[in-house]
């Protein structure tokens, strides 16, 4: 039911929204007398504030189109290398003419798999971390699906799903790396799965399995350092959750029908976890307009175009994380099943190990990543790293000016430790597969 309100209250406000956007319009036309005067800029600036706020957010684009490296301009072709009902994997393929270029020789870059939370927002919340690792790496990332587009007739999708997803995925970018063993790379809320993915191809000796992986941010152990999302998930019981945050998408969109937990009940929570600081961010905007500062206006659009584009999750998945991750913590507990068979992640012995927090994350506390270096018992030490970030909250750990000149270095520098002693697997393994 709030589904379908929800959508009836956006074609209330549409009549509101577009008379905004015409008055913004009107106001700062080169034809209007007072359209640079203070009061012409004030109305212009309020009614912008408003239509912002009644508008519907489409998913972002990358817009990622080059890199540099080694001075050179490189360009990059984003292209599906798979494609799955639930999400696409992306390649963002750079020309190896300009790659050859920039080296002086041939040759390859280790490739890594970028593995975006599905958790209310799209991967284009990750572009930064895309766009500082595309110099020196072959970047794949997951692309996820919002749920709602997603007809009901293409089955259920939950955490296992998840991991079988980065299995797949993980296998057919090693497939065709020419240069060895690939890396992957786990933002926020998919910490766990990655790690539960890596334990399983550990135990199975898979030949495809990745060469390092490093959790940023991630809910490994929430039981450590409680954030206000961790509490909450604590005091609220699991029929509370089914009860309250599941809701039925209706139509028009191609899911109808199909159980979710809706994008726009994440981010009104997280909305409301931070209220004083977007209303000031708002109030800050309208002053920037009035003031023509064009730059610091920008800013303000580029973070909320992303922030405020959200999606939809599936029942299945929604609930069991809940349940897996943030009550019961069986991955913590050694508990965690898969497939019907134990996660152990004290069978990783040759993954190399990577941990990355935020001093300041509000989100995932001191303590909640770095538990994964205890669960990996026998990896040995010096394929392991616990780096906390000075200084910085939760989106600081992945993206903005720490992320690319302290924290990507120090990741790089790790996955190429990992890649050279990948490398003494057989190779012969991978390429037979």
């Amino acid at each position: 039911m709030l589904y379908s309100t929800y959508e009836l209250a956006y074609a209330a406000v549409s009549p509101a929204r577009i008379a905004a956007g015409l008055g913004a319009q009107f106001w700062r036309s080169p034809l209007n007398p007072m359209a640079e005067s203070w009061a012409g800029r004030s109305a212009a600036a309020a009614f912008d504030v408003l239509e912002n706020a009644m508008r519907r957010y489409p998913k972002p684009e990358w817009g990622i189109d080059g890199t540099t490296t080694g001075g050179v301009d490189v360009p990059v072709e984003i292209e599906a290398a798979a494609k799955k009902d639930f999400c696409t994997l992306l390649h963002f393929k750079r020309d190896k003419a300009a790659l050859k270029k920039a080296r002086g020789k041939a040759g390859s870059d280790p490739a890594v798999l970028i593995v975006a939370p599905m958790s209310g927002h799209y991967a284009t919340l990750l572009r930064g971390t895309v766009e500082a690792m595309l110099p020196e790496h072959d970047v794949y990332i997951t692309d996820w699906v919002d749920a709602r587009d997603v007809p009901v007739a293409n089955g259920r999708f939950d955490l296992n799903d998840y991991i079988d997803y980065l299995i797949d995925f993980m296998r057919m970018i090693n497939q065709s790396s020419p240069n060895g063993p690939a890396h992957a790379m786990a933002v926020c809320q998919p910490g766990p799965a990655l790690l539960a993915a890596a334990a399983v191809m550990a135990e199975d000796d898979d030949p495809c399995r990745p060469a390092s992986i490093t959790l940023m941010g991630s809910p490994i152990d929430t039981r450590l350092s409680p954030t206000t999302p961790n509490i909450i998930s604590q005091e609220r019981s699991f029929a509370w959750f089914e009860q309250n945050m599941i809701y039925t998408v209706p139509l028009p969109y191609a899911g109808v029908l199909r159980r979710v937990y809706p994008g726009f009940v994440q981010l009104y929570s997280f909305l409301a976890m931070n209220s004083d600081r977007h209303v000031n961010a708002h109030y800050d905007y309208f002053q920037h307009l009035v003031e023509d500062d064009g730059d610091s206006a920008d800013k303000h659009r580029a973070f909320y175009d992303e922030y405020l584009a959200v999606m939809d999750m599936t029942e299945e998945f929604y609930l069991q994380t809940i349940r897996e991750v943030f009550q019961d913590h069986t991955l913590a507990e050694g508990k965690f099943i898969h497939r019907g068979r134990m996660v152990k992640p004290e069978a990783i012995t040759d993954i190399a190990l990577m941990t990355v927090e935020g001093e300041n994350d509000d989100i995932s506390g001191i303590g909640q990543t770095q538990a994964a270096h205890a669960l990996c018992a026998n990896i040995p030490e010096d394929m392991q790293l616990d780096y906390v970030q000075p200084a910085v909250g939760h989106y600081g750990v992945f993206n903005g000016s720490r992320w690319r000149k302290e924290i990507q270095p120090k990741v790089a520098n790790f996955m190429a430790m990992a890649e050279n002693k990948a490398k003494r697997r057989a190779p012969q393994k991978i390429a037979a597969e």
